[in-house]
């Protein structure tokens, strides 16, 4: 915590963590002035630290207010925007509106929040505050960071399609071309799925402004606006579920067990695709071991058969083999090969990356900025 020299008492910088049950009596550290929108007001005072100053004005969902945030005796201009729910979609709006005027602070006020919506605010530079207590504010002279209640309900809510199973897949069809113009007849050949779908699909990106349309009537395509946008709503949304079988598969070291893994399956005819850091590694290689190899295999096979054919049996713990199954076999699709085996697509094995609590972030990051490039 700094001091304010003029003033000689603590000011400047306040971080806390945790849930504020037990907070009294705090100071005000972040004073805001200006007319805010009432929703936005009452978020802000009932975050602990903050005080609103200034006669309300009329709400209005995505709207800007302009506003002060008095430090001792200085004032830093800010401009505040509103989010109902704040999405990673909705956080990349924000991004590129600041972008647009870089000299300009910004603060969104949402009702709800996900964590992948405050990490892209946070990376960028942006202020959060949120009905639930959570807070990052971070300005010349001034760091607030408040970890609130987890929301009890999610923050999507009537926008279309979740980006999940056919509609996750539909996301990689246009992650994976992001130059191309798609008509909604094409985009549903890709992701083998009907024309109705995949335009509620691209009515939906378009509304959270990833897609951009082209003409009119039968003639009218999309084009993907914001590849980052997109990966991140997707690895926000799409399904956690998967049935996982754990095994061991005797191998020397991890390359050869990913040979094996893939030339056993591949001998029973059986569609699989590395994923993982077993897969990050033929992409770009990272500084870490790889002690287990997760695949992804057709849900069309029962774990017994996927262990036999792997001459192999369920194991609680010491597994070196996790096999992912889920309905649909949406994280086969786009697959490639690799040397003697496939692998998940880049953005597939991207965000079971992120799922992995095993250095999983960091290794994602990197195939990010190596592979992915956005």
């Amino acid at each position: 915590m700094l001091l304010d020299g003029s003033a000689g008492r603590a000011l400047d910088i306040f971080t806390l963590r945790g849930i504020f049950t037990a907070v009294v009596n705090m100071a005000h550290i972040v004073n805001i002035k200006g007319p805010l929108p009432p929703t936005v007001a009452r978020i802000l005072r009932a975050t602990p630290g903050f005080a609103v100053e200034g006669a309300p004005q009329q709400p209005r969902q995505g709207a800007e207010s302009t506003a002060t945030i008095q430090l001792g005796r200085k004032r830093i201009p800010i401009q505040v925007q509103y989010r109902d729910r704040l999405s990673a979609a909705t956080a990349w709006q924000a991004v590129h509106d600041a972008h647009a005027r870089p000299s300009a602070r910004f603060l969104v006020v949402a009702g709800d929040s996900t964590s992948d919506s405050r990490e892209i605010l946070r990376r960028h530079g942006i202020s959060l505050v949120d009905a639930h207590g959570n807070a990052h504010v971070e300005l010349t002279g001034l760091l607030v960071h408040l970890e609130g209640a987890t929301p009890r309900r999610t923050v999507r809510k009537g926008t279309g399609p979740r980006l999940a199973g056919k509609a996750g897949v539909l996301a990689q069809a246009l992650l994976l071309h992001p130059d191309r113009a798609w008509q909604i007849n094409d985009l549903a050949r890709e992701g083998a799925t009907s024309n109705a779908f995949a335009h509620r699909v691209l009515r939906r990106l378009e509304t959270e402004k990833i897609v951009a349309g082209e003409g009119s009537g039968p003639r009218k395509v999309r084009r993907l606006m914001d590849v980052r946008a997109l990966l991140d709503l997707w690895a926000e949304e799409e399904s956690k579920k998967a049935t996982r079988t754990q095994g061991y598969v005797l191998a020397q070291t991890p390359r050869l067990l990913v040979a094996a893994v893939a030339s056993r399956l591949d001998g029973k005819n059986i569609r699989y695709a590395i994923t993982g850091a077993a897969a990050a590694d033929t992409m770009a290689p990272f500084a870490t071991s790889i002690p287990i190899v997760e695949v992804w295999a057709t849900a069309n096979a029962s774990p017994a058969e996927l262990l036999a054919a792997l001459g192999s049996e369920r194991v609680s713990e010491g597994a070196n083999v996790i096999l992912l199954q889920e309905k649909g076999d949406a994280a086969l699709s786009f697959g490639e090969g690799r040397g003697r085996f496939s692998v998940a697509n880049k953005y597939r094995v991207y965000l079971d990356l992120l799922r992995d609590p095993r250095r999983g972030r960091e290794q994602a990051e990197h195939l990010r900025k190596e592979v992915i490039g956005h």
